[in-house]
């Protein structure tokens, strides 16, 4: 079995575990842009996601007790990191400021605002698995920003790919990428 398919298996398997716990769970990055498109366009190193910061606990307990392995890495407050198989799993944990927009959870930059309507984009699916996907939209206001945000982190080719594949299928579904 191929990485790719290892990794659908695993998102299934991270959905169906958030599911059981009543947790939300928001794929992001390469895998949600797949899932928006409908198809695997490149091999994906990781697997990123967005949770809750009220529901890390439980989320965390759910995939130990599924053989998920903790990965030590960013501050727990901002992004927990789990291995399972040899597959990277990073759940980058939200909150909601006064004003009720999604924020940064922790972490240097605690509060720090996510793109508006973030979470608000129907399911995506790739064959017959459907998760819940940050709009595309906001994967490519994040992946032009990042490097702004995080001067530590160079603008990726990989980046610059998916963000054209996404304005090509925004406009192709007559809608605007921005």
């Amino acid at each position: 079995m191929g990485r790719a398919d290892r990794q659908l298996r695993l998102i299934a398997e991270a959905m169906e575990v958030a599911e059981a716990l009543g947790v939300a769970v928001w794929l992001r990055g390469g895998w949600a842009m797949d899932f928006f498109l409908g198809e695997i366009t490149r091999d994906h190193e990781d697997i990123d996601w967005f949770a809750w910061a009220d529901d890390a606990g439980a989320l965390a307990e759910g995939l130990l007790l599924h053989g998920y392995q903790p990965v030590p890495g960013p501050p727990p407050e901002l992004q927990l990191d789990f291995d399972k198989d040899g597959l990277d799993h990073s759940f980058t944990l939200l909150d909601r400021d006064t004003a009720g927009r999604v924020v940064v959870a922790g972490g240097p930059w605690a509060g720090a605002p996510w793109p508006e309507g973030m979470l608000d984009a129907a399911p995506g699916r790739i064959g017959g698995l459907q998760c819940a996907i940050v709009s595309p939209q906001a994967q490519i206001e994040i992946k032009r920003m990042m490097p702004i945000w995080d001067p530590s982190r160079p603008r990726r080719t990989k980046d610059a790919e998916d963000i054209a594949r996404l304005e090509a299928a925004l406009r192709a579904r007559g809608k605007r990428p921005e």
